[in-house]
C-alpha cells in the first residue's frame, strides 16, 4: 500500500481498503503522524514524549512546568530541537537543577493514564486552587466550542487527534491539536509562558473526556472553567469541586451539563 507524507508533516496519506455496503474498495486515507520526541535536561535524558510533530517549543515549555521543573519561561536558558532525530535539549538557568529522587527518566505515551507512572510525583507543588472570577453564558460556552471544532482541520481529515483552546468568553485566543490530550494541554500551557498571557480570566476549551489528568493539567495552567465535548470522570468531577474548578461537559448542539462551581455559568 502507498504512503505519502503530508506536507506539514502533521499526517500522511495510504492507501487503505474500505468495507462498505457489502463491496470492498480501495481509497486513499488521511493518517495521523505519531511522532517520538525524547528531553534532555541539563544534558540528562528527562522523558520521551509521543506527539503530534508541531508546536514543539510549547510543549516542552508546559511539560517542564506542569512537572514543576520550571516556574516561568526565563528559568529556560536555552531550548533547542532537533526535529530530524527526535531530540529536545533544555539547559536550565541559574544553575538550576533537578533533584534525582523527585526526577527519573520515563516514557510518556500519547493516551492518558498508566502510562504515566509519575502522574502523582510532582502534582501537590504544581497545581493550584482556582482563583477565577469569569463567568460566561450558555450561549458563549456552546459558541467556544463550536468555534474550536471548527477551526481544527486535522482532526477533519483524521478523526485522530484531541483538540484544545484557551480563550476568554467572547473568543478563542489559541488552539493546540495532538494525538495526546496531556499533550495538547502542555502546548497551550507553553504558549501561555512563552508570550506572558495571564490566564486567570480565561477558558479552557476541550474536546476529549474530562478525565482526573485533564482537571490537574487545568488546575496547574491556573483557569477556572473547563469546557469539554465529553464526559467527565468521577474523580475529575470531585477534583475540580476541591479546586474551585467549573466543569462542563457534553457540549454537543444546544446543550451541556455542569459537574462543579455552576455559578460561574449562567442563562
Amino acid at each position: 500500500m502507498a504512503i505519502e507524507q503530508s506536507a506539514d508533516k502533521m499526517s500522511l496519506t495510504r492507501s487503505i481498503v474500505r468495507y462498505d455496503r457489502e463491496a470492498f474498495s480501495e481509497i486513499e486515507d488521511s493518517i495521523v503522524t505519531e511522532f517520538p520526541l525524547t528531553i534532555y535536561v541539563n544534558g540528562e535524558e528527562f522523558a520521551t514524549m509521543v506527539c503530534t510533530p508541531t508546536h514543539f517549543e510549547e510543549m516542552v515549555i508546559g511539560f517542564l512546568a506542569s512537572e514543576g521543573v520550571i516556574l516561568f519561561y526565563k528559568e529556560i536558558a536555552s531550548l533547542e530541537i532537533d526535529e530530524s532525530k527526535g531530540f529536545a535539549y533544555v539547559q536550565l538557568a541559574n544553575g538550576k537543577t533537578m533533584q534525582p529522587a523527585q526526577y527519573s527518566k520515563r516514557v510518556i505515551g500519547s493516551c492518558c493514564g498508566k502510562s504515566r507512572q509519575f502522574y502523582f510525583q510532582s502534582d501537590v507543588k504544581t497545581t493550584k486552587t482556582a482563583v477565577s472570577a469569569v463567568t460566561l453564558s450558555a450561549s458563549q460556552c456552546i459558541q467556544l466550542m463550536k468555534n474550536m471544532q471548527e477551526e481544527s482541520t486535522l482532526f477533519k481529515g483524521t478523526g485522530g487527534v484531541h483538540n484544545a483552546s484557551i480563550g476568554t468568553p467572547e473568543e478563542l485566543i489559541v488552539s493546540r491539536t495532538d494525538i495526546g490530550r496531556h499533550n495538547a494541554l502542555d502546548k497551550l500551557y507553553g504558549y501561555c509562558l512563552q508570550n506572558q498571557i495571564p490566564v486567570r480570566d480565561k477558558v479552557l476549551v476541550f474536546s476529549g473526556r474530562l478525565s482526573s489528568e485533564v482537571l490537574t493539567k487545568a488546575a496547574k495552567i491556573g483557569v477556572g472553567v473547563v469546557l469539554s465535548k465529553s464526559a467527565p470522570t468521577n474523580l475529575a468531577i470531585e477534583l475540580a469541586e476541591d479546586l474551585n474548578i467549573t466543569a462542563v461537559g457534553f457540549i454537543r448542539g444546544q446543550s451541556f451539563n455542569v459537574y462543579s462551581h455552576p455559578e460561574r455559568i449562567y442563562p
